[in-house]
């Protein structure tokens, strides 16, 4: 059985959960029961760190898309924090980071989860008027910039689990 650690911090506004180890069919059972009991509201915005996560196959990938299904369906969001290697092809492959944002650090998927999202502009004429045919603004991804660093503390101490097989 594949080893996997799991951790909640509560911050204001979001819900971080750290998971280190391998992301597999042994385990994504305790992280699926873990993300459950660790969220305050079914409409949370929810941040997973995987900076300790060196594998994943699809069935800790459906743990991610059933989670992100779930807050999506409450108004909530799921964003992934600083993948390694393995899990970032995979997620690239599967081209999951078309639906679940995907960030360098944990501090940029924070300050994305804070951000109050903004419906995309239209271009429009020197009038005001919306140019036919004109889409989104062509300039950048529309996620503000930060400067990473660690993650964030919170008003509330971690709350973390050690599945059977533990390391």
């Amino acid at each position: 059985m594949s080893w996997l650690t799991y951790a909640c911090q509560h911050l204001p506004g979001v819900t971080v959960i750290a998971v280190g180890g391998e992301l597999d069919v042994t385990n994504e059972g305790r992280l699926d029961l873990f993300v459950r009991e660790s969220r305050q509201r079914p409409g949370d915005h929810l941040v997973f760190d995987l900076t300790e996560v060196h594998f994943m196959d699809s069935a800790g990938l459906r743990v991610l898309l059933n989670t992100y299904a779930y807050s999506r369906q409450h108004g909530g969001s799921v964003r992934l924090a600083a993948l390694q290697p393995m899990p970032a092809r995979l997620v690239e492959v599967t081209r999951i980071g078309e639906h679940l944002p995907v960030h360098l650090s944990v501090q940029d998927a924070l300050t994305a989860a804070l951000t109050p999202s903004q419906p995309p502009r239209r271009p429009t004429a020197g009038n005001g008027a919306p140019v036919p045919g004109g889409g989104e603004p062509a300039s950048g991804s529309g996620e503000p910039a930060s400067s990473g660093g660690g993650p964030a503390t919170g008003d509330s101490g971690p709350v973390t689990g050690n599945g059977p097989g533990a390391a």
